[in-house]
């Protein structure tokens, strides 16, 4: 089997639930991130990164040709990497790895949903690639990966500390290798891209040269949910002369509802009349209210973090994106005004569309828990073995894939709310490493006598192993 026709079954593979359902996966907010193009128009809430993305590829022609992209770039991304962990990229293993993911984890159904979660492992696999297994990547490859993670970062805010966090395991991971600061340097290239991406697309499209013009309204509703915030808005009301200070009463609330909810603080004001962006004009005060909920409670902010990030790490499934709520008013219109009759007749076909993909694929999740629970003990065999071998390389790439699972989970859980694809958009990775790291050749375990000794691999090409 050539090296293409392996990539591409496991693309296909990858994308199995949108051939289940009849179309590509969806969820509410697909549909603005279309309007980011259609409209076009330059949310308050979202980066201008992933609705350009969709739109090099759709075309107003079909839905389906960017989730084939997004099958073939997650399929080649673990192609590379079985090459860097393993020094060469076979056929057989690869196509093996893909019908892990796609058969026993969550994998397939981040690959095959529209929305920026795509770019989470997308990150973690793209890090690793451009730092510790740099080596085995041709020129064409890392210029590649640096785009690829420069979007990828850049498409969802929680992505930016997820790719510091990476950057920083590859400083460490580097060290033993002497080679910490040129790691570091390659993995962090693309994060300074992509925050200058950020800022530029903020400063054309909002007048502000920030990361995130109205991050600020996120976190006050993050930590008005864990107490502190609201405690600080009842301790200066009425005297701050905040707007929330109407709403004292009605504090804390789930972070969800604070922002999205119809009738909400944030959306509906105290004479009942609904705030247009609700969320961008609260984003000022928001930030008062933040800074001084930091400056005050410091301990029981780290706490609930803390908490949350810990939720976050257990709460991994697929379901919460697979239901039909409101696709009918946040993405029916998106595709009826942007694409051809065909395609809506399509959607509206869809298992999901019609509220029966939910319960289709519901027998799933318990596998799914059981390759999580099963590729902990063999990540920490692997792991074992690899030191004893003294394999920096595996080493780095065990550390890498744990580290970006625990950072997206503070990154998500800890700084936003805990839902289930926040963390499912990630976890697959974990029996994935595992497959890869003990099917790596034991020649390249013990290639490497010392700790700053570096295995062989084969001469960097562009050209598949």
């Amino acid at each position: 089997m050539t090296a293409f026709a392996a990539i591409l079954a496991g693309a296909t593979m990858l994308l199995w639930p949108a051939v289940l359902n009849g179309y590509p996966l969806v969820f509410s907010d697909t549909g603005g991130f279309l309007h980011q193009t259609l409209g076009p128009l330059m949310l308050w809430d979202k980066p201008w990164v992933y609705g350009p993305v969709l739109h090099l590829f759709h075309w107003r022609i079909s839905l389906w040709l960017p989730l084939a992209a997004q099958g073939l770039l997650v399929s080649h991304l673990l192609w590379l990497v079985q090459r860097g962990v393993a020094g060469r990229a076979s056929p057989g293993l690869h196509v093996g790895v893909c019908l892990l993911a796609a058969a026993l984890t969550t994998a397939p159904f981040t690959v095959a949903m529209l929305m920026p979660d795509i770019f989470a492992p997308v990150v973690v696999l793209a890090v690793f690639l451009l730092g510790p297994a740099r080596d085995a990547l041709g020129a064409v490859e890392r210029g590649w990966l640096l785009l690829l993670a420069t979007i990828g970062i850049a498409s969802h805010l929680s992505h930016v500390p997820l790719a510091a966090a990476m950057a920083g395991v590859a400083f460490l991971a580097g060290l033993p290798r002497r080679r910490g600061i040129r790691d570091a340097a390659w993995t962090a290239l693309p994060l300074a891209a992509a925050m200058a991406l950020l800022l530029g697309t903020n400063l054309v499209g909002h007048g502000r040269a920030t990361l995130s013009p109205h991050g600020a309204t996120f976190m006050l509703a993050r930590l008005q949910a864990d107490g502190p915030a609201a405690e600080v808005i009842r301790a200066h009301c009425p005297a701050s002369g905040w707007y929330l200070c109407a709403f004292a009463d009605r504090l804390p609330m789930d972070a969800n509802d604070f922002l999205w909810d119809a009738d909400s603080p944030v959306n509906r004001d105290p004479q009942g009349v609904p705030r247009f962006l609700g969320g961008a004009l609260i984003s000022a005060e928001a930030g008062q209210i933040v800074a001084e909920t930091l400056r005050a409670h410091p301990f029981a902010i780290a706490m609930s973090t803390l908490r949350n990030t810990l939720r976050q790490l257990v709460t991994a499934r697929a379901g919460d994106t697979l239901g039909a709520e409101i696709l009918t008013i946040a993405l029916r219109p998106r595709i009826a005004e942007g694409f051809p009759p065909r395609e809506l007749a399509a959607f509206d076909a869809g298992m999901q569309a019609r509220g029966g993909l939910a319960a289709a694929v519901a027998w799933l999740a318990p596998l799914h828990v059981a390759a999580l629970l099963l590729a902990l003990p063999l990540l920490a065999w692997a792991g074992w073995r690899a030191w004893c071998a003294r394999d920096a390389l595996a080493l780095a790439f065990l550390a890498m894939i744990v580290v970006g699972v625990v950072a997206n989970a503070a990154a998500t859980g800890g700084l936003s709310g805990v839902f289930p694809r926040y963390q499912a958009r990630v976890a697959w990775l974990l029996p994935v490493a595992a497959l890869l790291l003990l099917r790596a050749p034991l020649r390249r375990r013990h290639a490497a006598t010392a700790p700053d000794a570096v295995a062989p691999v084969e001469p960097p090409s562009g050209r598949p192993a």
